[in-house]
This record gives structure tokens, C-alpha cells and sequence, in this order.
């Protein structure tokens, strides 16, 4: 007997829709932060000019969309699992192309699919949030290039304030199926010496993580945390 196989249920296909059919413009700026007002911006990822770059779980393409109109690089690759997502990217972007490459995968098995191909990978509460690290970092360092850069905005703690997590642990977040079904998906919200043995047990060096606390308090407010490494 064939074996059946189903699709799971595209759990971001509602978040952003609204935005997306009132927001169609190419970001002006580039914010790494969680409430995505304040501090660092594109600088973080040095001079991108002519490299080959991927976001992580790049949603709608947006801070992708902002490299490619002002930072000229060779190509950035918005990786993201979500059909949805991928769909707004192109529609919002697609102008772009083919210097924004919208790519519809999950980013282990892309980043497995093409070692060695990347200069910089960065990841702004994307992948690196929500896939298990113990894949996706060691997945990152083989699909860089020796020397690239990996950079990423990850949170601080938990929103609500609970503190992160002392060891390689996931929570539970609910979310809803496209039909509105509730459901839940896994969160990875890691103190910051875990993500440092990570990326040292990953292969990289020169780690270094930042907090970034919020420009203002409120109840969804939360510390960044800003993961920069080399392979």
C-alpha cells in the first residue's frame, strides 16, 4: 500500500496579511530590534556590496527587499517555509528579482542544498527563532563560505518577561491554522551563553551577542539579543 502523506498546515499564513495589503513599500531602514524602531541597523553585516546573502525565515522579504534597493548585493535569497509568506514575498518584491530571490524552503534543507554558497546569512527573528538550532546552526556554517558572516536578532526572554532558557529548550507558542484552528508552534528562546556553545559546537568563531534592550517599556516590550559569529 503507497504511503499517504500530508502537507502540514501553513502556521504564518495569517500573520502580516494586513500589512501586506496596506504596506507595499521597500523599508527605509533595516532594524534588527524586536519592536523594529531603534538601534543598529544594515551596518551590522559590514559592506554587502557584490556578496551572495540569505535571510532565514524571511516572512515577506522585507529587510531582504531593503538590502538589495540600498545596500547593493550580488543576490540576497529571502528563505522562508511559509507558502503564504513566500507568495506576499513575491508579490511585494518581485520587481526586484532577480537580484531578490524569494525561495520557498525550509532553511535547513535549503542551507543543506548549497554549501559553501553564501557570504553572509542573517536572520531577524526568523529561522533561527524557530527551527531547533542543533540543526540549522550546524546546517548555516556548512552552507557559508570560509570567513562569512552569520548575524541574527533572536529574543532575550520570554515576552512577558520570563527569563530565557538555561539550557537547549523549546516552548510551545499558539498560533492558528489557516482555517483558524488553534494550534502551536516551537520557540527557541535561549540565554545568551547557550547560543554562544551553540555556535562554538557549530563550527564558528568569533561569536560575540549583544542585548539590546527596548527604546520604550510595554506589555509585549523585549530585550533583543544580537548573535554575530564567523565560520
Amino acid at each position: 500500500m503507497a504511503r499517504v502523506t500530508t502537507t502540514p498546515p501553513d502556521l504564518w499564513h495569517h500573520y502580516g496579511r494586513a500589512r501586506s495589503d496596506s504596506d507595499r513599500a521597500v523599508p527605509p531602514v533595516f532594524s534588527w530590534v524586536w519592536a523594529q524602531d531603534a538601534g543598529p541597523g544594515a551596518e551590522v553585516l559590514g559592506d554587502v556590496t557584490g556578496l551572495v546573502v540569505a535571510d532565514l525565515g524571511a516572512g515577506v522579504a522585507r529587510h531582504a527587499a531593503h538590502l538589495v534597493a540600498r545596500h547593493a548585493p550580488a543576490r540576497v535569497d529571502a528563505v522562508d517555509s511559509s507558502a503564504a509568506q513566500h507568495a506576499r514575498a513575491r508579490d511585494l518584491y518581485g520587481h526586484l528579482a532577480p537580484r531578490l530571490r524569494a525561495v520557498h524552503a525550509d532553511a535547513v534543507d535549503h542551507l543543506d542544498a548549497h554549501p559553501g554558497s553564501y557570504d553572509v546569512l542573517c536572520s531577524v527573528f526568523g529561522s533561527l527563532d524557530f527551527t531547533d538550532p542543533r540543526r540549522l546552526l550546524p546546517a548555516a556554517a556548512r552552507a557559508l563560505r570560509p570567513g562569512g558572516l552569520l548575524v541574527a536578532s533572536t529574543l532575550g526572554h520570554y515576552l512577558g518577561g520570563a527569563p530565557a532558557e538555561t539550557d537547549v529548550r523549546h516552548a510551545e507558542v499558539p498560533v492558528r491554522t489557516p482555517d483558524g484552528t488553534a494550534a502551536t508552534m516551537r520557540r527557541w528562546v535561549l540565554q545568551e551563553a547557550v547560543w554562544t556553545e551553540l555556535l562554538d559546537g557549530a563550527g564558528f568563531t568569533r561569536i560575540g551577542v549583544d542585548r539590546l534592550p527596548p527604546a520604550a517599556l510595554g506589555p509585549r516590550s523585549a530585550d533583543t539579543l544580537l548573535l554575530r559569529a564567523r565560520r
